[in-house]
């Protein structure tokens, strides 16, 4: 029985054609006219001024801070439960990641612990919207005005997603972008880096390009790295920008058949199909396992693998990262529902590429594993 991949990108529309003209024409470098197409494109469709392709979304961020000018001592409040990119991008640059926890039901970050966390040394709020759902942005936006404070959004896995109709991506003083192969627009590693504001998107254009000097070119006042995007990337993610209101449509379809065949088994919370403010957009289907199942996500992730089921454990607690309680970070620090998700969250195959009889074979899989848990809990319990 063929294994079902957790994630399979769908590449079957212009890509091979753009690619065989980005060879055609010898163009394959960070030079080429598809970079800056789809540098338009993007930033036309999340509605900003300025798009500045990257080799990825950890680059996008790391940029997207120093362009902030964000440095040693100065802290940016961000969630627990995230990427530990969120987090190096801040820590990198000697600032300090300020954490809050998360909403059990959304996954993420609790609007209500942000302002506890400001202080004098608060310079910006990461926003980072999880696995399907954005972040209610109005009151982040109010308390930025309050203490003028700057807006980082990460909205990696949001493409094509909108809070209250306005495309995520489109909040922040200055936004990032991931086209991660599990992304619904992919170029196999890539990012974007997108904002209105003119200097801080030709801060980032220097920052990507080793800092060159504009007036004599092999002389840097700065340091930087190179982070160019390729033009064969951008082919790619150009044919892909092309059908994003269809994958959208497509991931919505596969979250409304998941949650239709998952409904009511027992010991599994299922993710929120809706707020008052966005419709779920499934960039994965994620579980998470109810506190009376007694394995772990990483448990449950072998016996669906077991089973010919690819699957993925959430995102690790940053305050729980063992790279930062060597350096002395967080100590002391506990966010519960943080700590729940990332023990107890997993996400199952949902990729563009996943057909109707793969869903079918994982439903399947997963109601026989809970049904073996569920029974095995209720005996522990007599």
């Amino acid at each position: 029985m063929d294994f079902v991949p957790v994630n399979e990108p769908l590449l079957d529309g212009n890509e091979k054609k753009y690619l065989c003209e980005c060879i055609d024409t010898g163009w394959i470098s960070s030079e080429g006219p598809f970079v800056k197409e789809f540098e338009r494109r993007m930033s036309q469709t999340v509605q900003r001024r300025y798009g500045i392709s990257v080799t990825n979304g950890t680059a996008a961020l790391e940029l997207a801070v120093r362009a902030l000018e964000i440095g040693e001592g100065d802290e940016v409040i961000m969630p627990a439960f995230t990427i530990i990119s969120c987090a190096s991008a801040v820590t990198r640059v000697g600032a300090v990641p300020a954490l809050v926890d998360s909403d059990i039901n959304t996954w993420n970050m609790k609007i209500d612990e942000i302002e506890r966390r400001i202080t004098s040394k608060t310079k910006a709020i990461m926003v980072v919207h999880i696995y399907g759902l954005p972040v209610e942005m109005e009151p982040v936006i109010q308390l930025a005005k309050k203490y003028d404070l700057k807006i980082i959004e990460d909205a990696a896995q949001m493409h094509g997603q909108t809070y209250n109709g306005k495309p995520c991506g489109s909040f922040g003083d200055i936004s990032v972008f991931s086209f991660y192969p599990n992304k619904h627009v992919t170029t196999g590693e890539g990012g974007m880096v997108v904002t209105d504001n003119e200097e801080l998107a030709e801060r980032c254009r220097s920052l990507r390009n080793l800092c060159f000097r504009n007036d004599i070119r092999y002389v840097h006042d700065e340091l930087s790295g190179n982070y160019r995007f390729t033009n064969l990337q951008a082919a790619v993610g150009l044919a892909q920008l092309e059908r994003l209101d269809e994958f959208v449509k497509r991931k919505r379809k596969m979250g409304k058949y998941y949650t239709e065949a998952l409904k009511g088994v027992d010991g599994l919370k299922l993710p929120m199909e809706k707020t008052e403010y966005a419709d779920n957009i499934y960039w994965v289907y994620g579980i998470v396992l109810e506190p009376y199942i007694s394995v772990t996500n990483r448990e449950m992730c072998k016996k669906l693998a077991e089973a010919g089921i690819g699957s993925r454990t959430f995102f690790w607690c940053m305050h729980e990262q063992p790279v930062y309680a060597k350096k002395g970070y967080f100590q002391g620090e506990n966010y519960v529902n943080a700590e729940r998700l990332a023990r107890k969250g997993f996400y199952i195959p949902s990729g563009l590429a996943l057909t109707e009889k793969q869903m079918e074979r994982v439903v399947i899989q997963i109601k026989r594993i809970m049904n073996e848990l569920c029974h095995s809990a209720k005996a522990d319990r007599v």
